[in-house]
């Protein structure tokens, strides 16, 4: 079986860097599935989980955002931060849910909503990847 070289790089250097059979992931405009020999391609991810499949077993990794970089043999992921599931903290996720809906269901005029919005789909997806691998 072929395989993708799979490299997942954030600002505080290398999460991972192994072989895959194929790499699921969203992009701003949707969901890419990506084997060996996918065309070239660049594109924005969205926050979500990165699904790495190889043989009977799926790998995840929880993805706040980046680029996704595709070649025929190798998928390169620059992203803001990237965990593995065993690198999440449950409870500190679960917090930083909370305080972003509780900003979020605030009358507050001075509650900048993009930002709370942004922060609880990082939660949850942290805790999605955490709690469903």
């Amino acid at each position: 079986m072929k395989t993708l070289t799979v490299s997942v790089v954030t600002p505080d250097g290398p999460v991972l860097e192994d072989t895959y059979e194929m790499v699921s992931c969203k992009a701003e405009n949707g969901e890419l599935g990506i084997l060996p020999g996918h065309i070239p391609l660049v594109a924005p991810l969205a926050i979500s989980a990165v699904r790495l499949k190889r043989d009977s077993s799926e790998d995840k990794l929880a993805i706040n955002g980046g680029f996704l970089e595709v070649r025929p043999d190798k998928v390169t992921i620059l992203a803001q931060s990237a965990e593995k599931p065993s690198d999440i903290d449950i409870a500190r996720a679960e917090a930083a849910k909370e305080r972003a809906e509780k900003r979020l269901n605030s009358n507050d005029d001075h509650i900048d909503r993009l930002r709370a919005e942004l922060a609880l789909r990082r939660a949850v997806n942290r805790l999605d990847v955490a709690q469903n691998s």
